[in-house]
């Protein structure tokens, strides 16, 4: 079996890659960097959001794996001092591979190009210096002109993070499912937004085409970026979806108390 680690870069996280980097070659598995069976990330879901974005290309045959340093994660729900216990249940390759959804985003340009990302947590757009002006269209109709900050498209793993924040529903991760949610939406006797997240199914499409300015501020996970001259952006369930290797049970809404609720109750 084929690993590689990607670390945080604190002196905790760069300490615990260089443990199990040598155990597990004690064991006999091999350190590539270019095409690895499995990836460990050790720091907070954000390290596992690079890993993620950084073997892409090769989802249908990676599986991610998460130690925390720092915050208990969604993603990273390994603690530092089970390090052995991980790395002999790799050796031994005891574990299961489980999948997750993933979001596909695709900005279509004025002159026909366009540009497809994928997310593991979200995509979201705003206006760089305009109230946000939105058609949105639900499997082509159109279904409400949306005015305010922004939109968030998020996928079920990553609604517990900015989804949340926003007031949008917490899906479990089993769902094949993605979530539009408003920010800070304009509602009065003359602009009307539904006003509530819609959670659409895999069949779906969502696409948004400006009314105004064409560009915008497009996040796709821990990525910004100002695209310019758009005339839509596509939404829907990816057909790629995330891989990850689990080792013992791993109850959603076990994390999502401890999260968000009380760990001690």
């Amino acid at each position: 079996m084929k690993f590689f680690i990607q670390s945080r870069n604190d002196d905790l996280s760069n300490e615990l890659m260089d443990r199990a980097k040598t155990y597990l070659s004690d064991f006999g598995l091999e350190w590539n960097e270019e095409s690895p069976d499995i990836v460990l990330s050790i720091g907070g879901d954000g390290t596992l959001l690079h890993a993620f974005h950084r073997y892409r290309e090769q989802l249908a045959t990676v599986a991610f794996v998460g130690i925390h340093t720092g915050h208990l994660g969604f993603y990273a729900d390994w603690k530092p001092a089970e390090i052995e216990k991980l790395v002999i249940s790799i050796a031994k390759k005891e574990f299961e591979v489980i999948q997750y959804p993933l979001l596909e985003a695709t900005i279509h340009y004025r002159n026909d190009d366009q540009t497809k990302y994928l997310a593991l947590n979200e995509s979201t757009i705003k206006s760089p210096d305009v109230t946000l002006v939105m058609d949105v269209e639900l499997n082509g109709t159109h279904f409400e002109r949306f005015r305010g900050d922004g939109l968030c498209m998020s996928t079920p793993s990553g609604s517990t993070a900015y989804n949340k924040a926003l007031g949008g529903a917490v899906i479990h991760p089993s769902l094949d499912a993605m979530q539009l949610t408003e920010m800070a939406s304009i509602n009065n006797r003359v602009f009307r937004t539904v006003g509530a997240p819609l959670v659409l199914p895999a069949h779906h499409t969502c696409v948004l085409k400006p009314v105004k300015a064409p560009d915008f501020m497009v996040t796709v996970d821990h990525v910004q970026l100002l695209h310019k001259d758009v005339k839509s952006i596509e939404y829907r369930v990816a057909k790629e979806k995330v891989r990850f290797a689990r080792f013992r049970p791993f109850p959603f809404w076990t994390r999502v108390h401890d999260s968000f609720i009380d760990s001690d109750v």
